[in-house]
């Protein structure tokens, strides 16, 4: 039988950065289906999460030319009509969180509405409210936090890409960045769940 977790979405509505879904109360079952994107300037990034620290599907989407913005939202409806996902985490792109480019804005905007449209929550955690998840485990950086959440899930462990001061950013580090959106949610519920308790 599989255990019923409330999360109350209005609530997490007065945090300030989740967007309101279609019901004011969603059940999501402890194993629901949870697609975390997070989009950057080579494509997007993405985590299908089943369970707590199960993710089910990933991968790092390298989309290059000029209708960049139409593959990439093909892509991701075929993810919506595969997985019919429960829950839809997304990075907050506020004005007064981080800044993104508008493209990128636009475009999580866009991910968000298509969403909603069909039924399924979204919520936006702002790169701050991701920090503050993963404090405690002393993450300073970005790849920091890939590795902490690498050694907690082992089957992303070979996708941590090397790091080295003078080397950019990896593109792989997209399926990080959609981890932690998934696992933030994760975050927000069993805090939740300890409170009721």
């Amino acid at each position: 039988m599989t255990a019923i977790v409330k999360v109350d979405f209005l609530e997490q509505r007065s945090q300030g950065s989740e967007t309101k879904p279609v019901d004011s109360t969603v059940e999501l079952r402890r194993y629901a289906l949870v697609l975390a994107i997070y989009l950057n300037t080579r494509g997007c990034g993405f985590v299908l999460f089943e369970g707590h620290m199960s993710p089910f599907d990933w991968g790092m989407r390298e989309i290059r030319g000029p209708r960049k913005h139409g593959r990439c939202v093909t892509r991701i409806i075929k993810k919506f009509d595969r997985y019919l996902p429960d829950v839809v985490v997304l990075q907050g792109t506020s004005p007064e969180g981080a800044q993104r480019a508008r493209r990128i804005a636009d475009f999580n905007a866009a991910i968000a509405e298509l969403a909603k449209s069909r039924g399924i929550p979204v919520y936006l955690y702002s790169r701050d409210q991701v920090r503050a998840a993963f404090d405690y485990l002393g993450c300073v950086n970005k790849h920091a936090l890939a590795e902490v959440i690498a050694k907690h899930i082992p089957a992303l462990e070979r996708y941590v890409p090397p790091r080295k001061p003078w080397m950019s950013e990896n593109a792989r580090m997209g399926i990080f960045d959609a981890a932690a959106l998934g696992l933030r949610l994760v975050y927000s519920i069993n805090r939740k769940d300890r409170q009721a308790t």
